[in-house]
């Protein structure tokens, strides 16, 4: 038997494109597109650089302790990763263990499938109705574990907090994850049924809302028992997960919550505006609660779009995948960015 035998062989979650061009708007990886809180630019300027010798506090307290303090918990329920991507992975590595499938949408973010098969973890997907709304009675069966993004993700629909705790309590023998990635572009929160059900998890990023992607920052919050269980794991694969920076300057965004009121809202305010003019070009979508629209044309390819787009230098999302090859995702940017793009679809369709 060859070493190549005994590899483990996953199909790899793929990316939005990063491209290193410049004067091009991106509008392909939901990143916000202002800048993060002032005072995250101060503490760095100030940072005690001669720190980075030693390693980071392991429990990454200062960040912890300023989440707790900002949505009314114990530190004990808090838990951070680089990125939503790492606490996510870490759950399903230790929450998902057993010989049932867990449950998903089958239109959600692409990265579920791929930790199931790279921790061999069963799965079955639960088709999203003709409107895109999750089915709760489809998790009234039984399973090993459930997650699902709420606003869902590539559609940003938003599930009411009744459909959320209803598909909550019908599991209560397993662990349910609820992804709010999105959550704070006009979402609820399903944080406040954590003091009732204990085995939930609510996730979390830096990486939209906050403007702070490229520092790695996620975090979730839930019973004590479920976030002892998390470090336990985190403890067992590397102590030191978060780097020194992330943590004093993520605590930093925490603490200005004007800053982020003040940037969610430019960013809705955008977003319902570009619905309208998105509209009267000929595209629908799903009433987005998030940073991004999710648009199909009544006659124009999704694909002919996006490529066209694309040689114009402006970068969106597409999947040539089913029930969604239709439709791009779009990053709500700047208004000026989503101008340019409104400008060349204009031209573009008008042209066609």
């Amino acid at each position: 038997m060859s070493w190549e035998e005994k590899v483990r062989r996953v199909t790899p979650y793929v990316a939005g494109e990063q491209p290193q061009k410049k004067n091009i708007i991106k509008l392909n990886t939901n990143e916000c597109p202002y800048p993060p809180a002032p005072g995250v630019a101060r503490l760095a300027a100030e940072m005690d650089w001669e720190a980075l010798r030693l390693y980071p506090d392991p429990n990454t307290s200062v960040l912890v302790n300023a989440l707790a303090a900002y949505y009314g918990v114990k530190p004990s329920q808090v838990f951070v990763g680089v990125g939503s991507d790492d606490v996510l992975s870490l759950a399903f590595m230790t929450f998902f263990n057993g010989n049932q499938p867990i449950l998903f949408p089958d239109v959600t973010y692409s990265f579920y499938d791929v930790w199931a098969e790279l921790y061999r973890i069963p799965y079955k997907t639960c088709a999203l109705d003709e409107n895109w709304h999750i089915r709760p009675e489809d998790y009234r069966q039984p399973n090993g574990g459930v997650i699902f993004p709420n606003p869902n993700a590539p559609t940003g629909l938003l599930e009411s907090l009744g459909t959320v705790e209803e598909i909550i309590r019908a599991n209560q023998d397993a662990v349910v994850i609820v992804d709010e990635a999105y959550v704070d572009f006009g979402g609820v929160s399903a944080l406040p049924l954590v003091e009732k059900y204990d085995n939930l998890l609510v996730v979390q990023t830096f990486s939209k809302s906050r403007a702070m992607a490229g520092l790695r920052i996620g975090f979730c919050i839930g019973s004590e028992k479920l976030i002892g269980y998390l470090n336990d794991v985190k403890f067992s694969f590397n102590s030191y997960t978060m780097n020194l920076p992330s943590q004093i300057l993520g605590a930093e965004a925490v603490r200005d919550d004007a800053w982020f009121r003040e940037t969610t809202a430019k960013i809705i305010t955008t977003r319902e505006r570009v619905k309208k003019e998105l509209k009267e070009l000929g595209f629908s979508f799903p009433d987005s609660r998030a940073n991004f629209i999710f648009a199909a044309h009544e006659s124009i390819p999704a694909e002919q779009i996006f490529r066209a787009l694309r040689q114009a230098d402006i970068y969106v999302r597409y999947w040539n995948k089913p029930r969604i090859s239709e439709y791009m995702r779009i990053t709500v940017g700047t208004d000026e960015e989503m101008d340019r793009l409104l400008d060349f679809l204009k031209e573009y369709v008008n042209s066609l």
